[in-house]
């Protein structure tokens, strides 16, 4: 099959870096806008994969042999790509401890970092607008916490309703002397918005620790620890998300405030044959180059949303401000890959069915959104380098067809 028709203007890098990915290539009839779910993975970590089954799959830190060796010295060889990639500036204090993802991360945050942290009448500031992974986890330990005689308030962390962002202003106010934690999201997953998340630390002081659910940002943009702005503690993603196989996660952990995160128990055999997938995928994601990455999606974000706008039979979720053509907004509060919107008169289970007779694959439901988030469904467009500025036009074309 011949690859998807490219529009005259489309950059040369992104042509070449959209041919790494064969699973696209051999499906030029058909357009994958569901990258927030599952990102889809190129040749490079596809024969990562198949050269390590077939040639080193051993058990890791379990044997003597050579190829035993060898698969050991891939999982620490991806704990060191975790840190590089995350420009971590001090290696040698972190840890990084890998996953089935990002909801497993948390919850091994919650278990066995926070649990033994928190003493009665402490209380923890997280998420009830964000994905349901960064509240569940918190609410797990309070309950943990309660059947031990402990009781820990759990607290919302402040939002703006206009603009789907962390008040910071009001969780200066939140904080008191007996705030231990805070949860937060890098990039919103339904709304696609920066969280500002920058802000935090100077909101919450010097001492308290902060987690960061990073699946939407790493390998999507940057992501720099060394950047005295980014001043967290904890930094939890899932592989699957940045290219790499399912069932593979990291979380990095500062160790600068409270205890050093030590996952609690037997930890069993790890999932080899994921984390060899994960080094791959930051090599790549490395060498196609995150800014540039970060650049492409959201310029078709924009693409996407300036068409939206015109249209008064949706209604794009998140920032409205944003939507704005002459939005003097930086770039940190443009979507950031994501655009998720309804028609008005249209449901969005069917939206999405109907999307998908037209060669579309968008997420379509409520997008596992916690209690306090959106209350009805909607179609999530989710992007990563491999889009092309005609598939949104395509994409833009039919919704006008459905006004």
């Amino acid at each position: 099959m011949s690859a998807a028709p490219q529009q005259a203007g489309t950059p040369v890098w992104q042509r070449e870096l959209r041919e790494q990915f064969p699973i696209l290539t051999g499906h030029p009839d058909l357009v994958y806008l569901d990258s927030a779910a599952t990102a889809q993975k190129p040749y490079a970590v596809l024969d990562a994969v198949q050269r390590y089954l077939t040639t080193s799959n051993a058990n890791a830190g379990r044997g003597t042999y050579p190829w035993a060796n060898r698969t050991t010295d891939l999982v620490e060889r991806t704990r060191r790509r975790v840190r590089e990639f995350l420009h971590d500036p001090e290696p040698e204090r972190s840890a990084v401890h890998f996953t089935s993802g990002t909801t497993e991360g948390l919850r091994a945050v919650a278990r066995d970092w926070l649990v033994p942290l928190l003493d009665d009448g402490d209380e923890i500031l997280v998420p009830f607008h964000d994905h349901r992974a960064n509240l569940d986890p918190w609410q797990e330990a309070q309950r943990l916490l309660a059947e031990r005689g402990t009781g820990v308030r759990v607290r919302a962390l402040p939002y703006q309703a206009s603009s789907g962002d962390y008040d910071h202003r009001a969780l200066t106010d939140a904080v008191g002397p007996r705030t231990r934690f805070v949860a937060a999201t890098h990039v919103h997953h339904v709304y696609g918005g920066d969280m500002n998340v920058h802000r935090l630390r100077a909101a919450v002081g010097p001492d308290v620790p902060i987690c960061l659910d990073a699946a939407q940002s790493v390998g999507h943009q940057p992501v720099r620890l060394d950047d005295p702005a980014l001043d967290v503690d904890f930094v939890v993603f899932s592989g699957h998300k940045a290219m790499a196989l399912p069932g593979t996660g990291a979380v990095w952990a500062r160790n600068a405030r409270g205890p050093a995160f030590r996952p609690t128990g037997w930890q069993g055999t790890p999932n080899t044959v994921g984390i060899v997938s994960l080094g791959a995928a930051l090599d790549w994601l490395d060498a196609a180059g995150p800014d540039r990455i970060a650049r492409w999606t959201t310029a078709l974000t924009t693409r996407l949303t300036d068409r939206l706008r015109l249209l008064d039979a949706y209604e794009v979720l998140g920032c409205q401000t944003s939507l704005a053509a002459d939005s003097a907004l930086p770039h940190e509060q443009r979507r950031h890959g994501i655009v998720t919107f309804r028609h008005r008169d249209i449901p969005s289970d069917d939206l999405g069915f109907i999307l998908f007779s037209h060669g579309f694959m968008v997420r379509a439901d409520s997008l596992c959104q916690a209690g306090a988030g959106e209350r009805d469904g909607s179609v999530r467009v989710s992007l990563h380098v491999y889009n092309t500025e005609e598939e949104i036009d395509r994409l833009s074309d039919v919704l006008t067809s459905l006004v």
